[in-house]
């Protein structure tokens, strides 16, 4: 009678520890889900408050911009992508409100261009921090693959452009492609 007792004994002794190892582990998974959740409400807070500065500038009227058919002719931001940068071409705004002159010698355009080379991971925080005057076509920006960029290098760099366009086109804005697809 004994010796059952002791086998039962032994075997619930084996399974206690086996127990305890798999609650540690469904405690492990229930913490990791809480923090996903955690990082997830963030994201999702983070991106409302991006979404929300985007709204100061107004949707995007296509007949501003549609007969645009130059890059250099294009007057809201402009990012061209390379395999490390992304190059952030805007124009300011004119200062000048009078008509005279405009676009000519005295007041050419090109002087009012700049260009910044930001990393991908930046690329939102420039563009919120663009002044509303640099968006003339309305919420809008022109996306191409750098005519520069190593041939090698271009299929990464399409995986960075359509990233760009999704994440763009979450928050709200055109994207157009350079050269039309």
């Amino acid at each position: 009678m004994k010796m059952p007792v002791l086998v039962t004994l032994t075997a619930v002794l084996a399974v206690v520890p086996g127990c305890k190892k798999e609650e540690q582990a469904v405690s492990r998974v229930a913490q990791s889900a809480v923090s996903a959740e955690q990082k997830a409400q963030v994201a999702s807070a983070e991106r409302d408050k991006e979404r929300a500065e985007f709204a100061r500038i107004a949707l995007p009227t296509k007949s501003r911009y549609a007969d645009v058919h130059e890059p250099g002719a294009w007057m809201n931001p402009f990012l061209s992508f390379d395999a490390q940068w992304v190059n952030l071409r805007i124009t300011r705004a004119d200062a000048n409100p009078s008509a005279l002159g405009q676009g000519g010698m005295l007041r050419p355009t090109a002087a009012r261009r700049q260009e910044l080379q930001i990393r991908q991971k930046e690329l939102v925080d420039a563009l919120i921090a663009l002044p509303d005057g640099a968006w003339p076509y309305g919420r809008v920006v022109a996306i191409e693959e750098s005519p520069l960029a190593d041939p090698k290098a271009r299929p990464a760099i399409r995986r960075q452009i359509e990233a760009a366009i999704q994440q763009l086109n979450d928050l709200g804005i055109v994207v157009e492609e350079w050269p039309s697809r």
